[in-house]
């Protein structure tokens, strides 16, 4: 009844009750599970103060039509009864799952609205309502139950509700997207302000204030659609060494229970979780990769690939329980990052499921043995049984059958679980006995590991035997899906059949459906993986799922350049496994395909933020291939690029290097290739006479393509110094974007713009600029650039004197910083703290923030050398702060050694100005103004607007004159690089 009526008879077939009215009748009799209801509350509830004349025979007539449409209602002296109990009906199972705090599989049965085609009958509304209250409140009351996708919903649904708005504050949280999160606090702020007059409760304050802290709980658990059978001693087994350790590991064998075991393990832990599911990764694979993505950490920059390094600043700090599942065919390189992440973070507890154990010191390890046959198993079957067949019970009948199931198949859930489902089409007598003709050798004997491995390849067989031909062939077609398939692509994969056939495959629990993909368990994939490979057609349906993906992903590619690229991320990214394993196979079977496949997915990985991923991937593509071949020569440069921009393939390759823009073939089919080769390259110089041509050459009329030529024109303008110019070429480029509703480039064009109005003196602009990118990325998540921008707002707000704002801006930054495991960004704000903390008053505090980002930041890369230099500065400007000018000299010594070495003019600006401190305060205004001239004509602006310059521009201006300081002003912005740190080291 959660959803249109359905009813099922005693036989599992399911009964059409027709008419509106007939069908309230029996949702009447059946809300009251098998107890009688008289007919004036039959009348009230059907008709309610609109009763027809003759309504006790009106319902009398109802019940002849159930009757006849094959629902079974008796008739007493008091009324009617439909005979059933509260489990056979979905409404009153989902009352009592919730009543017993199952609330996960109590808001799997929902499929609709209630009782949605009963009707006007008066009492639907009723207990539907009641039964949608009691839904928000489990929704409300109980984390990590549902979708961000359908607490969105009833967000949307039911504004006003602010606890549910906090629910979906933290499950946003939760995934790591801030940004999101903080949005929808503030659209709920806005809702209750107009609607009702009112704040937010505390409850949802409460929820917006973790996100800001940091201190949100994220829980990513898999889904679990079925109920949780037995495994107490399990379970005290696994909490109990999850108090004493910090790595459990579950072993058994496959089949045996591991995962469902571990994930409800955990779900009972407080505080984070984090699901890392390792069955997708391959062999000598990226397993530091799948935890990263797991965290939620993107890339959006060159260098900033998920490492161990990483992962240690995205946990450090954190109470979380990690869960690693199936670690058995990548145990060595579990075992090496576990061990790692162990020893540097201290609130990090494990839980691993695998064959065999990790065999890291003080590692506590928990056999997860069989169920129980006499009572576990049989709970376990008579479970699933009664789902595919509503109304099975285990009684006197079919008790002994069930037992001997249960006994046959040693207790192993997934083969319990697989019996159990061919109920709906044998009797379950008939089922004990074809296992027992089976199973009659295996049941005698050792209990090993072993034999419990045939058993279950013996019952996986039995159920394959089971199969009809055309089943047989979509299964074992279904294995080349690594990661799940959408019936659409399950159709054009594994042929025609495959639309009827996979609903059938999910009927025998050989298959099973998780938010709207079909999928496999590892063993049952495995086991028909090795019936596609003795087929002899795995070739073949290898090929097939390259060519389902090739079009899918470049029917996507414009979608992906456009309004809708949010949307057609989700569509590609629902494929992202099946797309690296089919781009790794096609390069060593059919590389020209490899490279066609990788030439359309190159900029979804981008986008995505899996940008070292798909460099690899391009990397071996790459490799298998040697030289472009006939007919692929763009695909093949595009490749090379797009493993050369992460450092995989080497600077960009032969190709890369021997074709010169003078050559290029152009305009290129790809867009991505116009990034990338921006990028190795840089923007082409071209002249105003002929740069039309040249840029219709090697760009052509793709809009996306010249929009981001603009704007990479307005950056290389901006580096050079001509701000005017590169505000020109910046504000077309926004424009072609904005025309397209592209996100990334918009935001692009958007941050450049901030920076060169922040040039120009235009703070409050900038902070306009830098919001709206903000907010046109939110929909991506968070990542480092995200933090690096909040880092920017608050630096503006803090020149502009709001230093309220650029704290909270600061905050926001290490709270998305800290989430993406980005060290630099990080340090970045801890300097912005230092910065204003300074400018309050605290100096203790403004020396601690500092040498704090001094200590976190990374070693040996252009910007974090960039960032700790900044934190020179600032320790530098501390020490003059307290009287101490040899300690601010020898800091800002340091720090100009390091901006020359590195050739960052932006850090040589910035201690030429921190120098000029100095001159004032010891009387050399001349020495200041020339300082400050350098340093401006370094940034490429035309005067300070940082509060430190402004008061060392009036300081020397009373020392030397408004004449002199304004010819030295000129004359400073004369002066190179060579000069400023010469007058520095001086």
């Amino acid at each position: 009844m959660l959803g249109p009526l359905r009813v099922w008879g005693r036989d599992g077939v399911e009964v059409v009750v027709g008419g509106p009215r007939v069908r309230a009748l029996v949702a009447v009799l059946v809300v009251d599970a098998g107890r009688v209801v008289g007919v004036p509350r039959l009348v009230e509830a059907l008709y309610g103060g609109a009763a027809p004349g003759g309504a006790v025979n009106a319902v009398q007539s109802l019940v002849s039509r159930a009757r006849a449409a094959g629902v079974v209602v008796e008739r007493s002296s008091g009324g009617y009864r439909v005979p059933v109990g509260r489990d056979a009906v979905d409404a009153l199972r989902f009352e009592d799952l919730v009543a017993r705090g199952r609330v996960g599989e109590a808001l799997a049965l929902w499929r609709g609205v209630p009782l949605s085609d009963v009707g006007d009958a008066p009492f639907a509304g009723v207990v539907a309502a009641r039964w949608e209250e009691l839904r928000l409140r489990a929704v409300e009351e109980h984390e990590g139950v549902v979708s961000v996708g359908v607490l969105r919903e009833l967000v949307a649904a039911h504004p006003l509700r602010e606890r549910l708005a906090a629910r979906l504050v933290w499950a946003l949280r939760g995934e790591g997207r801030d940004a999101e999160a903080l949005g929808v606090f503030a659209s709920a702020r806005r809702v209750l302000a107009e609607e009702l007059g009112v704040g937010p409760s505390a409850v949802l304050v409460e929820a917006h204030g973790a996100v800001v802290r940091g201190g949100g709980v994220r829980r990513v658990l898999p889904a679990q659609l079925t109920s949780f059978v037995g495994r107490s001693v399990e379970l005290a087994a696994v909490a109990a060494a999850l108090g004493g350790s910090r790595l459990v590991t579950l072993t058994g064998a496959g089949g045996v229970g591991k995962t469902r075991l571990a994930v409800e393990a955990v779900s009972r832990v407080p505080g984070e979780v984090v699901f890392v599911d390792l069955a997708p990764v391959a062999v000598g694979g990226d397993v530091v990769g799948a935890v990263g993505a797991a965290l939620g950490l993107r890339e959006d920059g060159p260098g900033s690939g998920v490492s161990v390094a990483r992962l240690v600043v995205a946990l450090s700090g954190r109470a979380v329980v990690l869960v690693l599942d199936n670690c058995e065919h990548v145990v060595d390189d579990v075992a090496v990052v576990a061990g790692r992440l162990l020893s540097a973070c201290a609130g990090l507890r494990m839980v691993a499921t695998s064959r065999e154990v990790l065999g890291l010191t003080g590692e506590v390890v928990v056999p997860v043995p069989p169920l129980d046959p006499g009572s576990a198993a049989v709970r376990l079957f008579a479970d699933r049984a009664a789902a595919v067949c509503p109304g099975f019970r285990v009684d006197a009948v079919t008790g002994p059958s069930v037992v001997a199931i249960c006994v046959a198949l040693e207790g192993l859930p997934l083969a319990v679980e697989l019996a159990a489902a061919r109920v709906r089409s044998l009797p379950v007598a008939e089922v004990a006995a074809r296992l027992g003709d089976r199973f009659g050798l295996l049941s005698r004997g050792s209990r090993a590991v072993v034999e419990r491995h045939r058993t279950l390849e013996a019952v996986v067989g039995w159920s394959w035997g089971l199969l009809s031909e055309r089943e047989r062939v979509v299964a074992r077609r279904l294995t080349v899906f690594v990661d799940g398939a959408s019936l659409v692509g399950a159709v054009a994969v594994c042929g025609g059949d495959a639309a009827e056939v996979v609903p059938s495959l999910v009927d025998k629990s050989l298959v099973e459906v998780v938010g709207g993909r079909y999928r496999m368990s590892e063993t049952v994939r495995v086991f028909c993986a090795a019936r596609l490979e003795e087929s002899g057609e795995g070739g073949v349906v290898r090929a097939g799922l390259v060519s389902y993906l090739t079009g899918l992903v470049g029917g996507a590619a414009t979608g992906l350049l456009r309004a809708g690229q949010v949307e057609w991320l989700g569509v590609v990214g629902a494929e992202h496994g099946n797309l690296r394993a089919a781009v790794r196979w096609a390069a060593s079977a059919e590389v020209g395909s490899a490279l066609r496949l990788m030439a359309v997915a190159g900029w979804y990985f981008w986008l995505r933020g899996s940008r070292s991923e798909g460099a690899a991937l391009a990397a071996e593509v790459v490799a298998a291939a040697g030289v472009a071949p006939e007919g692929l020569a763009e695909e093949f440069l595009l490749c090379e690029l797009n493993a050369g921009a992460h450092g995989v393939g080497g600077a960009g390759g032969v190709a890369a290097r021997r074709l010169v823009p003078e050559e290029f073939p152009g305009p290129p089919v790809y867009p991505f290739l116009t990034l990338l080769w921006g990028m190795a390259y840089g923007v082409p110089e071209v002249s105003p006479e002929d740069g039309a041509g040249v840029l219709d050459r090697l760009v052509g009329g793709d809009p996306w393509s010249v929009a981001l030529a603009r704007v990479g024109a307005g950056m290389r303008f901006q580096y050079a110094g001509a701000v005017v110019e590169a505000t020109r070429e910046l504000e077309v480029g926004l424009a072609g974007f904005r025309a397209l509703g592209e996100r990334w480039g918009t935001s692009l064009a958007l941050t450049q713009l901030a920076e060169a109005s922040a040039v120009r003196g235009g703070l409050v602009e900038a902070v306009g600029l830098v919001d709206e990118a903000l907010s046109v990325v939110a929909a991506f998540g968070d990542t480092e650039h995200v933090a690096g921008m909040w880092c920017r707002r608050a630096e503006w707000s803090r020149l502009s004197g709001d230093l309220d704002g650029a704290w909270a801006d600061l905050e926001r930054a290490v709270v998305v910083a800290r989430g993406q495991g980005a060290a630099e960004a990080v340090a970045a704000a801890r300097v912005g703290m230092a910065e204003v903390a300074r400018l309050r008053g605290d100096l203790v505090g403004a020396r601690a923030w500092a040498e704090e980002a001094l200590a976190v930041c990374p070693v040996g890369w252009f910007a974090p050398e960039e960032v700790r230099a900044f934190a020179r500065v600032a320790l530098g400007r501390v020490a003059l702060a307290s009287g101490d000018v040899v300690g601010a000299r020898r800091e800002w010594v340091a720090a100009a050694r390091s901006g020359a070495e590195w050739g960052n003019q932006v850090v040589v600006s910035r201690v030429a100005e921190a120098f000029a401190g100095l001159s004032v305060v010891v009387g050399d205004g001349v020495g200041a103004a020339r300082l400050l001239g350098a340093g401006a004509a370094l940034r490429g602006g035309v005067g300070g607007v940082d509060p430190d310059v402004v008061a060392c521009s009036e300081a020397a201006v009373g020392l030397v004159g408004a004449g002199v300081f304004g010819v030295a002003f000129g004359e400073g912005r004369g002066w190179g690089r060579a000069e400023v740190v010469a007058a520095v080291g001086a």
